[in-house]
Order: C-alpha cells, then sequence, then structure tokens
C-alpha cells in the first residue's frame, strides 16, 4: 500500500510544486472517506491538485463552477420528459462521478450548498422522488477564496463541518515559485500523469484504516485536544464561543489513521494526530469576539491548545 501511495505522490509531484501539506491532505481525505474544503486566494494550485489527482487515481471527474444562479437540479440531475417513447428520463447531474471539484463553493445559494452537502453526507441524490445512489468512491473537493466574499454565500459553520478537512493554502517559497516559472512558463506545459492507482486500491485503503492500530493513549490524545477547544474545558476560555463537536474527534482519528498509512505505518504516532489537528479543528471551532480583536484566528487558537495539551 505504502509504495503506491508514494507512486501517486510522485506522480502528483511532476505537475504540482511545493504544496506538499496540500497534496497530504488530499490523500489523508481520500483515504478516510472524508470531504476536503481549500481555502486560499486564486493561483495557488487548488483546482490544478485536484484535477491531477483525478487523472493519477483513474475515477471519474467532474468540476462544478459555483456561480449565483445555479439551482440544485444543476449539480444533481433532473428529471426530462422524452415524447418519443412518452416517459420520463433521469439525466444525473456532475455530482455522478468519483471525484467531484466544487470550484468556488461559496458563491452558491443556499440551496445549492445544501444539496452538495447533503450528497456528501448521505452518498446519494434524489432525482424526481427517487433515490439514486452515488460512484464509490465519491471524494469532494471544494475551493474558497478566504478573502474575497463579495457577492458570496459564506458556508454556515454547521455545514463547514461536513468536510473532514479544510486546509489553508500559503504562498509558495521563493525557491518553489521559482520551479513554478520553470514548469509552467512554457506556452503549453505538459500537465499530464499516468495513472498509477485503480479505484479498487482506494477502496482497499479505506477498508485497511481499520486495522491501524491505535493505542488508548493516542484516543485520550485525540480526547483531551477536542475538549480543549470547548470553552468550559479551555485554558482560554474567553477566547472561545464554539467547541468542536465529537465529530471532528472522528474525524481526527480518521486523519491521523490515514496520516500513519501515508508515512508507512501500520500504528497511529502522536505526531500523526498533531499534523492533522488544524486542518480538522479550525474550521469546526468559533473563536470569540476577544479573540477576534486580538486578531487570533481559529488556526491560531488550535495551535496553541495543541502545545499547551500534554503530549502521550
Amino acid at each position: 500500500m505504502f509504495d503506491k501511495l508514494q507512486q501517486l505522490r510522485d506522480e502528483l509531484g511532476k505537475v504540482l510544486v511545493g504544496q506538499t501539506e496540500m497534496v497530504d491532505g488530499l490523500l489523508c481525505g481520500l483515504l478516510a472517506g472524508g470531504h476536503v474544503l481549500l481555502e486560499g486566494l486564486p493561483g495557488l494550485g487548488k483546482t490544478l491538485a485536484v484535477k491531477t489527482l483525478a487523472q493519477a487515481i483513474g475515477g471519474s471527474f467532474s468540476r462544478i463552477q459555483f456561480t449565483p444562479d445555479l439551482l440544485p437540479g444543476d449539480i444533481t440531475g433532473v428529471q426530462t420528459y422524452r415524447p418519443e417513447t412518452n416517459q420520463y428520463e433521469i439525466r444525473f447531474g456532475p455530482l455522478n462521478a468519483n471525484l467531484v471539484l466544487a470550484d468556488e463553493i461559496n458563491r452558491a445559494p443556499a440551496k445549492v450548498q445544501s444539496a452538495l452537502l447533503e450528497a456528501m453526507q448521505e452518498r446519494q441524490v434524489s432525482i424526481g422522488g427517487k433515490t439514486m445512489a452515488l460512484p464509490e468512491p465519491f471524494f469532494v473537493v471544494a475551493t474558497q477564496n478566504p478573502i474575497e466574499q463579495n457577492g458570496t454565500y459564506p458556508l454556515p459553520e454547521a455545514q463547514k463541518d461536513r468536510f473532514l478537512l479544510c486546509i489553508r493554502l500559503k504562498y509558495p517559497s521563493r525557491d518553489e515559485e521559482a520551479a513554478i516559472l520553470d514548469r509552467m512558463g512554457e506556452s503549453n506545459p505538459d500537465l499530464h500523469v499516468s495513472e498509477v492507482v485503480t479505484l479498487d486500491d482506494i477502496r482497499q485503503w479505506r477498508m485497511a484504516l481499520d486495522k491501524i492500530h491505535v493505542d488508548a493513549r493516542i484516543k485520550g490524545y485525540i480526547l483531551d485536544l477536542t475538549a480543549a477547544t470547548r470553552p468550559e474545558n479551555s485554558m482560554a476560555a474567553e477566547l472561545i464561543d464554539v467547541g468542536a463537536s465529537p465529530r471532528a474527534s472522528l474525524g481526527l482519528l480518521a486523519c491521523s489513521k490515514a496520516r500513519a498509512v501515508i508515512n508507512g505505518r501500520d500504528y497511529v504516532l502522536p505526531e500523526d494526530v498533531r499534523r492533522c489537528a488544524v486542518d480538522v479543528l479550525a474550521h469546526r471551532f468559533m473563536p470569540s469576539f476577544e479573540a477576534e480583536a486580538r486578531k487570533l484566528k481559529a488556526a491560531d487558537l488550535i495551535e496553541e491548545i495543541v502545545r499547551q495539551v500534554e503530549t502521550p
């Protein structure tokens, strides 16, 4: 399993420069059976990363460019009447794919966001009163610009909670950006990668996560981190309005197992939990007005919690 995962990472590296945290986060979401939200400014490689991943795993891929005039049926599918047969026919929407890129999800109205998030949770869509199962594996990667909010519909916290991971992208280093210029500066850069992983491989990897050993002390560490995000247990309760739910604990456990597999181990270390903590917890966590006044973001508070909670 580890060898194929390494091949997949190497294949993605033929196109992507840097952004190792984003790549590892996408692989964690893919292995753990969750969905990923990418937050970052335009031009940081979000769309390119997802399209490249789709090529490398050989599954069906669709991209939905979210706009304010989109309707739920535009993404789930519709029932159409065929006069020649005098029957109704179901036409699937772009959600009927193994890997779905929901580009700029915060530009779609609430009904469309809800339709997408329902499909993410239930792995099915309802069209014309009929429930249709989505392909397996079904993996959604959504993107949003955290700065530009004009004409957008920000995701409510309860809907963000449906994403297993929220990965915040940073600018590349100078050396990485120089490599991007060398690789992408041509008029027709080679962005093709080979299919190195099959959908059956992904299904088997997901089942193999159940066999990853997690010591009782590691589970206790996960519980301690999640509990520390709640105002009644936190050392800085005045900075927190709403803490993470038990879904966050489950997500942290699943991502820690996935990161252990990516690193070639069949057991979880505290380092795996620490590396996942911000991406799993920060978007399920609401800082208080006091924290905002101090210009402290959710990720900053989670990092401080990780430093304060005792490591087993």
